[in-house]
């Protein structure tokens, strides 16, 4: 029959700095199923050695291994860890309880790493603290209970897995010597349901105990001798847990619990986890104020061109707007919009003609800017009718005596809120009837000069002769033509219409191409200082998580123990690092919103639009950093030796 646990000439050699230190020598160990074993031994002897090697938490340096008939030579870490998870169960001396955890909480978490469902790992926890006499103290953290109620609950999650073989490493030794008879007293208890135990430690009286004693001295079996004969021990009678998964729903259930592990560990280090998430949280708000910033310029800058006519073409006379010889250019006649008009690419044409001449009413006079304009001049310019109606065909076929006035001049014309429609003015000596009130343009917001429409036939024929030249003509592009295209079908035709290029092109969408291209790469720049803030903040994040691994080595050899494997260990503070990053994104994104609300939105000096992409976008950027700077923390923290994980102060 093979045996349980079959050690053959193993030896343990350490390197403390150029020395090498042999623990063990050569020790031949055979232990049966159902033996209670003590070794003993004292300090150096090579006793709590041997048991890291007995419980796979370390291998030997030389000789063979075995348990189950199974050489564990050569194992991976993780190999190794799914021993410990399915055969073993530790006891340690000093407990090693999660403070964060509740005594039910700590007596279910090998459970975790075995993969049973949460319902059926709370059940079997509490049933063992029942069966150890810890009903009424399963809520209860580590520093509620006592010494010996601290041992028991390490007892049970000891049998949480099964616990077939059950190593005590000085199980009595932290505790007053009737809380040491209790905890021996089921430590027999144990034997005698059938499960291995195996205690090390240096006192005779607690090895007394054991019907097979084991001495080690200098790394050597010293004697190994039986104190009663080994009966036939009946089988375990806590078994395997049921409720055991698959392995994708077994890792989705060890994803799902790392989650509020993390959280507790956060809420452990309130004011470290606070600091630590500062860093997130100003670059995160940085970024997206920036960038809101940024489209609410754009959608400004859009606003405004498109209330000058969207996707509109001007053309002036002259080589550009500085051109000083422009006024004597009048080749730009009414009969070039006719042209224009009858192209597939032009969806409506408006001449002007403007000059500033006097206007009076009954109760006032003043110089005014008189624009001859189409009946499409105030749709193509993005102006709104405030009060009456715009002019028709009629209106400029017939050479009608209307006129549309600005909410300035109107005020300026009849003052004292007098209505204006229906009321007869004099553009020098061509009296016009009052038909409607249009807005200002916004890119006008700052010019007094007061503005009066008139048709331009009128303008021409009534007011400035005949032979007037227009001041310019404006193109609206068909739907669905590019600006560009239009443009240069244009220049084309009225250069072969004047004979010469006497007139320049203004063309709103490159102007607004410009002022976009000029504001993303304002955001841009902007942007990616603010990111610097951030990757700042997960250097932070980083540096945070490596004291962390530091600070709770122990706890990381704990989890090894009981079967955690190398990526559950990694889980664990990958998802700590992300959840600071995703709680700062979130603290950084409402800051960010704060400022927005109190810069006073899209209509504000300073427009801010946070739009729901660049708020995902954020929390993809915190869970980037998380991972990228959560990762060196967390393979260190995965790559840590058990034993030396659980002997680090």
């Amino acid at each position: 029959m093979t045996a349980l646990l079959e050690i053959r000439n193993v030896s343990r050699t350490f390197q403390a700095g150029e020395e090498t230190v042999t623990a063990l020598k050569g020790i031949d160990l055979t232990i049966e199923t159902g033996d209670l074993v003590a070794i003993v031994g004292s300090s150096g002897s090579g006793k709590s050695t041997l048991m890291n090697i007995l419980g796979c938490l370390d291998q030997p340096s030389g000789g063979d291994y075995r348990v189950a008939g199974k050489s564990v030579l050569g194992l991976s870490p993780d190999e190794l860890a799914a021993l410990r998870r399915e055969h073993f169960g530790f006891i340690f001396q000093r407990y090693h309880l999660l403070g964060t955890l509740t005594a039910l909480e700590n007596v279910a978490m090998p459970a975790i790493y075995a993969g049973l469902d949460p319902q059926s790992r709370a059940d079997r926890a509490r049933a063992l603290l029942e069966r150890l006499g810890l009903a009424d103290r399963m809520d209860h953290r580590p520093n509620q209970l006592s010494g010996g109620q601290q041992q028991r609950v390490s007892i049970a999650r000891a049998l949480m897995n099964g616990g077939e073989i059950i190593l005590a490493d000085e199980p009595t030794g932290a505790l007053d010597s009737r809380s040491g008879e209790v905890v021996l007293e089921i430590l027999k208890e144990l034997h005698r349901a059938g499960h291995t135990v195996i205690i090390v430690t240096h006192d005779m009286q607690v090895a007394a105990n054991a019907d097979r004693i084991i001495e080690i001295r200098d790394g050597h079996v010293l004697s190994d001798r039986r104190s009663a004969e080994k009966g036939s021990a009946p089988p375990s009678s806590t078994g395997k847990p049921g409720g055991r998964a698959g392995f994708l729903d077994a890792f989705r259930r060890r994803l799902s619990d790392a989650v509020p592990m993390a959280l507790r560990s956060m809420a452990a280090h309130r004011v470290r986890t606070f600091l630590t998430m500062l860093g997130i949280i100003i670059g995160i708000a940085a970024v997206v104020s920036v960038v809101g910033l940024g489209e609410g310029a754009r959608r400004k800058v859009l606003s405004q061109i498109n209330e000058l006519g969207a996707s509109t073409l001007s053309l002036y006379p002259g080589k550009g707007w500085n051109d000083e010889r422009a006024a004597a250019i009048t080749t730009l006649v009414a009969r070039d919009a006719d042209a224009l008009a009858a192209q597939s690419y032009v969806g409506g044409v408006t001449p002007f003609i403007s000059a500033i001449t006097r206007v009076r009413s009954d109760r006032a006079t003043s110089n005014a800017n008189v624009n001859g304009v189409g009946p499409a001049f105030f749709s193509v310019n993005g102006m709104k009718i405030l009060k009456g109606h715009g002019f028709s065909a009629d209106s400029v076929s017939g050479r009608r005596q209307v006129a549309l006035l600005d909410d300035r001049t109107a005020e300026t014309l009849f003052p004292n809120g007098e209505p204006a429609l229906g009321r007869t003015i004099m553009i020098e000596r061509m009296p016009a009837v009052v038909i409607g009130i249009v807005s200002r343009p916004r890119s006008a917001a700052g010019d007094k000069t007061l503005q009066v429409y008139v048709p331009y036939s009128s303008a021409s024929g009534r007011l400035f002769g005949e032979a007037t030249s227009l001041s310019g003509l404006t193109v609206r592009v068909a739907d669905g033509v590019d600006t560009g295209f239009a443009e240069r079908a244009i220049v084309s035709l009225m250069t072969r219409r004047h004979g010469t290029k006497d007139f320049f092109v203004f063309n709103s969408d490159q102007m607004r191409k410009a002022l976009e291209s000029t504001s993303q790469t304002m955001t841009l720049l902007i942007s990616s200082v603010a990111v610097i803030s951030l990757v700042v903040g997960g250097i932070g994040v980083m540096n945070i998580m490596l004291v962390s691994v530091t600070e709770r080595t122990r706890e990381i050899g704990l989890r090894m123990a009981v079967g955690a494997r190398r990526l559950d260990i990694m889980l664990q503070f990958l998802i700590e690092a992300v959840v600071i990053c995703l709680a700062g994104s979130v603290v950084g994104v409402g800051l960010a919103l704060g400022m927005g609300l109190s810069l006073g939105g899209a209509e504000s000096a300073f427009p801010m639009v946070i739009s729901p992409n660049s708020i995902l976008a954020a929390c993809a950027v915190a869970v980037a950093i998380g991972l990228t700077f959560g990762f060196l923390p967390a393979r260190n923290a995965s790559r840590l030796a058990p034993v030396d994980a659980l002997s680090r102060e």
